[in-house]
């Protein structure tokens, strides 16, 4: 089943069940799903709902950080609970040590010299790690190395 379809299936379950918060998430998130659609004019791939889905979970992110440094934190509860929602639709994250050795793989055969290369870098990590890693997580491991 689609994940597209995964997520219309648990809004419904939700209506069902009665459970008003997950429902209203999942509701965002089909929203943000079928504004997808259009923008792409045809229907999602899982890769693609997967783009959308850490997307809405990063500006939760984002939105977290700054409820924090206003202590704002019933609302920095209910985002955390927004993310759980989400994240049931997102692969498992790849770790930090996975993402090291494969950027120890690829600046083995790419030999980067600068932060010029940044570019070059990300564009091959991405394509080898995809949707699975944090890319602001290898973003930060690769600035690192570059500039050592």
């Amino acid at each position: 089943m689609a994940l597209t379809e995964t997520v219309i299936k648990d809004m419904t379950e939700a209506m069902k069940s009665q459970d008003k918060f997950a429902l209203s998430v999942l509701r965002m998130l089909k929203s943000s799903l079928q504004m997808e659609k259009i923008n792409l004019k045809h229907n999602l791939s899982d890769e693609e709902a997967t783009t959308v889905i850490k997307r809405q979970v990063k500006q939760r992110k984002d939105s977290i950080n700054e409820y924090e440094k206003y202590n704002k934190q019933e609302e920095v509860a209910n985002l955390n609970r927004e993310i759980e929602v989400l994240s049931k639709y997102l692969p498992a994250e790849i770790s930090e040590e996975e993402i090291n050795k494969t950027l120890d793989i690829i600046f083995d055969e790419l030999k980067p010299e600068s932060m010029k290369d940044m570019g070059r870098v990300m564009k091959e990590a991405t394509s080898r790690l995809g949707a699975g890693a944090d890319g602001s997580l290898v973003s930060k491991l690769v600035k690192e190395r570059l500039n050592k």
